[in-house]
């Protein structure tokens, strides 16, 4: 338990839990269902929404993706996933606060 001295860095930093996470750092080729099926291996997943969308008309270098899984025990494992290269790059994940 934080004696109060800590940062209180933890799943949803020390808030309240989260749900979703924030994965960056993805290459201009990953595809929702590439990410869907890579996060889905971790819990199941209530929501996946990937910036620009696949069918973007425009060229873009890199993507954002944000991940709501049904448990926020999965976030803590997804994080695990930091520095894993997927297609060409290592991906960064971290949790997100929840926004209705």
């Amino acid at each position: 338990m934080n004696s109060g001295g800590g940062f209180g860095l933890g799943l949803g930093f020390g808030l309240t839990p989260t749900s979703v996470i924030q994965v960056t750092n993805l290459s201009s080729a990953v595809t929702s269902e590439q990410m869907r099926t890579l996060f889905s291996f971790l819990g199941e997943i209530e929501e996946l929404r990937l910036y620009p969308p696949d069918n973007a008309p425009l060229a873009f270098s890199s993507k954002v993706c944000y991940v709501k899984f049904r448990d926020p025990s999965s976030v803590g494992v997804a994080q695990h996933l930091t520095n894993t290269v997927f297609i060409d790059r290592a991906l960064i994940v971290v949790p997100c606060a929840e926004d209705d």
